[in-house]
């Protein structure tokens, strides 16, 4: 970081000059007062100055004393010592040029002030893995930025999220504080200002057999905060809609949604289930922070919402209704079309990727399926579409360009939506060649395809085709490899027969004359 103190005199030496470098003959006798005033003025201003940089100095030497009290840097000299004298220590091994480290690092001291005014006996700690390459190493430190969780010196991975709060709950439950109790309501508000999602256990006592269960469930969840009182009034002031019945476990969020009461028989596998279907929003914003707890939730079935952020606004408060209706079933994920790194993987797939226009529609990745909403996606359209899904109605979806004009063509152009009466449907042999753009080789293939269109152009139950794999999708084109060949025999189309795409033009000529009954042939008789 540069010297501000050097700096502004730098900037005080560059007002003065100009003045310095008068010469007597220069300046008139008469304008001596005025250059003495000025000398004055400047010496006023350079004092001020010493004495501002001199309070942010100050005041940045405090915030820094104390971020040091709380995260220790570790170098070369003390990261042993210090792993080795607390029982617990939760390390962030960072670089200063990555992006995600400085993403990271406000995060990282701000679940270290919490952590601090929590009691907690977690020491947060870094270290700049550029600067003391060799220590991080030992410390096995080898992406960025990197968290490991010490354990009377023994390492583990962090697998938390990355904001301060989920830092927090993270440490807690693995350092064996799952549970936050509390006694008064005071407290219970306070603690929950500093949460936006967490869950509430009211228990006669806490021991017996349920109370178990629900401390079992806490220690194995790793995202949500969990508090336990035996107070109704400390609970009725964190869950407003609650039963007056113990025990009592119950689902906060800040969301419409807000309080979700657990229902089922109080054991640990039932509560975190309850917790795995109820603790995203109803409609999710898609984000890189919680992209990868979305892909991996067990509701496989997620419907995505595509679109701007000034159109999903008037769209978000009824499509949480409809999300409702299918809570426990379906996902329901807006995702910032404009985000590319968001949306374009799923909009690739889809063949969508440069649309501009909202985009609803649905993966399934039980089965690695994916569904395409292909009517105007109003809510009521969106509901019938859900509905479908979910009773099979619904037939997948294939992307496909857009239907050509082949009128005239020596090799027809096949797409998606053209695959089954192109190719499968047809009375006709079909010898079909399966490329992409980016295929290397597939170019030279191309070209000997033309020349045995062009040879063959005579036999009438011959059909020449071409598909663009990248682009379109046909559930019988099961293809890995490109270039590809493949010849549908007009008698059998359900087992088409490979071809090697390295076939020399005199080879693959002599399969078509042998595949290709002579009574067929018409006129076309030269040899290759």
């Amino acid at each position: 970081m540069s010297n501000p103190l050097h700096f502004s005199l730098i900037i005080l030496l560059l007002l003065v000059t100009p003045f310095l470098s008068l010469s007597s003959e220069d300046v008139p006798s008469s304008d001596d007062d005025d250059l003495s005033e000025i000398d004055e003025l400047l010496a006023v201003d350079e004092q001020e100055e010493r004495d501002s940089l001199q309070k942010d100095i100050s005041s940045e030497a405090k915030v820094l004393s104390k971020a040091q009290r709380i995260v220790v840097e570790l170098n070369n000299d003390n990261t042993q010592k210090t792993i080795e004298q607390n029982g617990f220590v939760l390390l962030l091994g960072y670089t200063p040029w990555c992006p995600r480290s400085a993403e990271l690092m406000p995060q990282f001291a701000e679940a270290a002030n919490l952590l601090n005014e929590l009691g907690s006996p977690l020491l947060l700690a870094k270290i700049d893995a550029e600067r003391y390459p060799k220590t991080a190493s030992a410390l096995d430190i080898k992406g960025y930025p990197t968290l490991l969780l010490f354990t009377n010196g023994t390492s583990q991975p962090y697998t938390g999220g990355f904001t301060a709060a989920e830092i927090v709950i993270w440490a807690r439950k693995k350092i064996g504080d799952p549970v936050v109790r509390l006694n008064s309501v005071i407290e219970a508000e306070a603690f929950a200002k500093k949460y936006s999602m967490f869950v509430l256990g009211l228990f006669e006592k806490f021991e017996g057999h349920q109370y178990e269960e629900f401390f079992k469930a806490a220690t194995l969840d790793n995202e949500i905060q969990f508090f336990e009182t035996d107070s109704d009034e400390v609970a009725k002031s964190l869950f407003s809609d609650i039963k007056a019945t113990k025990p009592f476990i119950g689902l906060v969020k800040s969301e419409p949604e807000r309080y979700t009461s657990f229902e089922e028989a109080l054991e640990t596998d039932k509560i975190l289930q309850f917790l795995d279907l109820n603790k995203f929003p109803l409609v999710i914003t898609l984000t890189e922070l919680n992209s990868a707890k979305v892909y991996s939730s067990a509701r496989t079935l997620q419907v995505y919402i595509f679109a701007k952020s000034d159109e999903v606004k008037s769209l978000l408060q009824p499509l949480q209704e409809v999300a409702k209706k299918f809570k426990s079933k379906i996902m329901f994920i807006y995702v910032e079309i404009t985000q590319e790194n968001l949306a374009k993987p799923f909009l690739t797939l889809l063949g969508l990727e440069d649309s501009q226009k909202i985009v609803v529609a649905a993966f399934d990745s039980k089965i690695s399926t994916k569904y395409l909403l292909e009517t105007e996606p109003t809510l009521g359209a969106i509901e019938e579409f859900c509905a479908g899904l979910l009773h099979g109605t619904v037939p997948m979806y294939f992307k496909s360009q857009p239907i050509p004009n082949n009128e005239n063509a020596s090799i027809q152009i096949v797409v998606g939506k053209t695959f089954d009466y192109l190719v499968l449907g047809s009375p006709k042999n079909v010898f079909l060649e399966v490329y992409t753009p980016w295929c290397m080789s597939c170019d030279a293939t191309s070209k000997q395809v033309e020349k045995l269109a062009k040879h063959f152009k005579g036999l009438e139950n011959l059909i020449f085709a071409k598909i663009d794999a990248a682009a379109n999708e046909h559930p019988r084109l099961e293809v890995t490899d490109y270039p590809s060949l493949l010849f549908y025999p007009a008698a059998d189309k359900s087992n088409p027969i490979k071809l090697s795409a390295k076939s020399s033009l005199k080879d693959l000529g002599a399969f078509i004359k042998k595949n290709v009954k002579p009574e067929d042939n018409v006129a076309k008789k030269d040899e290759l």
